[in-house]
């Protein structure tokens, strides 16, 4: 049987990173997938600037549309990343018949539906196992594995660039720009840190994973982002004497009303697995009614993680290449006429409880009116710790823990306790979660 021939579009880290895997496991791999796998072209848009990988006997080419218009490619691997000539490349590679295999959460996020739909339409397959999690098999374990489950929520640490920034607040009490610096310089955030620090790269993959949890079409649009870049120290030191840690979670969730999606900093009891997860790690915890909680744990990206996730995808497109499109795995799980319209809920709608950080003059009253506004919102209180002033007379710290509330009311709450004379600064509200 003939080889299966493959072209790369992008040799950066996670291309270069694919070629080493297929050529240092070529035996194995062959026999994974019943067929060898022929790198045969590769695109890049600076041939000359050193590679991480060797490309001995593959062809090399500027322009990726060539690839894309070869007639002997089969399965077009797309690792350019964004959204703009990428997603032009891959919808020309499924109206051409090749089936494509992509690393790119922000493309599956944003264009999924009509790439989906196109490819259904021509008979081929899209992979994106390595979009989400790097080398962590979160979307084969939920589309197949988990298959016989209602997933009713999960919850995920999913940058491991925040991670990496909170671990280290947490464990050598250093201030968030301190830290950030330091991950832009080993590499871990990119010059510009928005969607890292401010949840936009989480949101992107937890959009994908809700999809294949639920059934429902992808809408990156109507997820909460937060990000983490107001945690303090004092809030990190706060967690911890409470018997919490805090860790930037995307948390998906099927209610009755509807389905949460929201990224956000979230306090976690310590003794969770998940709160346990350190460094660059990525961790996703999925909750379904037959099989309970299980936890999936690794590299969330680097060169060969990722390419791990990439080649799995391949040998999984080589496996069906002969196989009826009607009867392959869905992209999202669920058969495209079966996706259903269940409601994204607004924030405003979510139930939880909350960590509040308030700052008070040092006078009398003031925290019967605090607990006056909670009462008065439906907020109940579960704990309350008052700390000494830095100094005399300066502002006092009041930690509270509430058990769970509408936000709505929340956010009523907090308008009013900020409109108080006696509060100067604004009111810092972190999030809850038991995971239980």
């Amino acid at each position: 049987m003939h080889s299966v021939k493959i072209g790369i579009l992008g040799l950066g880290t996670v291309g270069g990173g694919t070629v080493n895997v297929l050529t240092r496991n070529a035996k194995e791999i062959s026999r994974r997938a019943g067929r060898d796998i022929e790198i045969a072209w590769a695109a890049d848009r600076d041939l000359d600037s050193p590679k991480i990988c060797k490309t001995d006997g593959i062809s090399l080419t500027d322009d990726a549309m060539a690839i894309i218009n070869n007639p002997e490619i089969e399965i077009v691997v797309e690792l350019i990343g964004g959204t703009g000539i990428a997603r032009e490349l891959v919808m020309k590679a499924i109206e051409n018949g090749k089936h494509v295999v992509t690393a790119n959460k922000a493309l599956i996020a944003l264009h999924g539906n009509e790439l989906f739909a196109k490819a259904q339409e021509k008979g081929v397959t899209i992979s994106f196992e390595a979009a989400v999690a790097g080398g962590i098999p979160i979307i084969k374990a939920m589309r197949e594995g988990l298959a016989g489950n209602r997933i009713e929520w999960l919850a995920g640490i999913i940058n491991g660039t925040g991670n990496f920034i909170l671990t280290e607040m947490r464990d050598k009490g250093r201030d968030f720009a301190e830290v950030l610096t330091e991950a832009q310089a080993l590499g871990y955030a990119e010059a510009d840190p928005t969607f890292d620090v401010e949840g936009i790269d989480a949101a992107h993959k937890l959009t994908i994973m809700a999809s294949i949890a639920f059934g429902i079409p992808l809408q990156f649009n109507k997820a909460y982002t937060e990000g983490i870049s107001k945690i303090s120290q004092e809030d990190v030191k706060n967690a911890g004497e409470l018997g919490y840690r805090i860790k930037h979670l995307g948390i998906a969730k099927k209610t009755p009303q509807g389905i949460e999606l929201r990224v956000h900093p979230t306090l976690i009891p310590h003794r969770r697995l998940i709160a346990n997860v350190d460094g660059v790690m990525n961790a996703i915890l999925v909750h379904g009614d037959a099989v309970g909680s299980t936890l999936y744990y690794g590299a969330g990206a680097g060169s060969d993680a990722t390419a791990s996730a990439v080649v799995a995808d391949i040998v999984d497109v080589v496996r069906a290449l002969t196989s009826d499109p009607e009867n392959r795995v869905p992209h999202l799980a669920f058969k495209p006429d079966s996706l259903d319209n269940t409601p994204i809920m607004p924030m405003s709608q979510v139930v939880t409880s909350y960590y509040l950080r308030i700052a008070t003059e040092d006078k009398l009253g003031v925290l019967a009116d605090i607990t006056r506004i909670l009462s008065v919102n439906g907020i109940s209180i579960e704990a309350i710790v008052q700390k000494e002033p830095e100094q005399q007379g300066g502002m006092v710290p009041l930690i509270m823990l509430t058990h769970e509330v509408l936000e709505k009311n929340m956010d009523a709450a907090i308008m009013q306790i900020e409109a108080l004379s006696t509060v100067k600064d604004s009111v810092m509200r972190i999030r809850m979660e038991s995971l239980g």
